[in-house]
């Protein structure tokens, strides 16, 4: 089912405030796809997903090549699931490595998880622009 990414339903953007480990698509350069586990955050009033990462990971390398890349920006998708309820968002990736973004991104995670991660100074913020949610929650 497509959702509006900007006005979910509240069931939808509920599912997106539980707790749930997530898994987090992108493209390695020959094209084929990475998945790993992840937390997101959903901020549709900003049209963000935001996953926190250390700046040497395969999926922040993987954003950053595809930034010279004909096509533009990484396509990346996000997902949860819990039973038969389900959750994905995508949208074109950048890497932010200023302090203010990766404190809001850490913000969101300590809310959404209910932990602060540790200090990082390798940490930096992958902000997803979304263009399209779908789901059943």
């Amino acid at each position: 089912m497509s959702l509006d990414v900007l006005n979910p339903t509240p069931e939808y953007l509920a599912f997106w405030r539980e707790r749930h480990v997530c898994t987090l698509t992108t493209p390695r350069p020959d094209g084929t796809p990475h998945v790993v586990p992840v937390g997101v955050t959903y901020d549709p009033e900003a049209g963000l997903a935001r996953v926190i990462s250390n700046k040497n990971s395969k999926k922040i390398r993987n954003v950053l090549a595809a930034q010279g890349a004909p096509q533009g920006p990484a396509r990346v998708a996000v997902c949860q699931m819990e039973g038969r309820r389900w959750a994905t968002l995508e949208g074109r990736a950048v890497i932010r490595t200023d302090e203010a973004s990766v404190a809001e991104a850490v913000a969101r995670y300590a809310e959404r998880y209910g932990r602060t991660p540790s200090p990082n100074p390798d940490r930096v913020v992958m902000e997803i622009a979304l263009d399209r949610a779908m789901g059943r929650a």
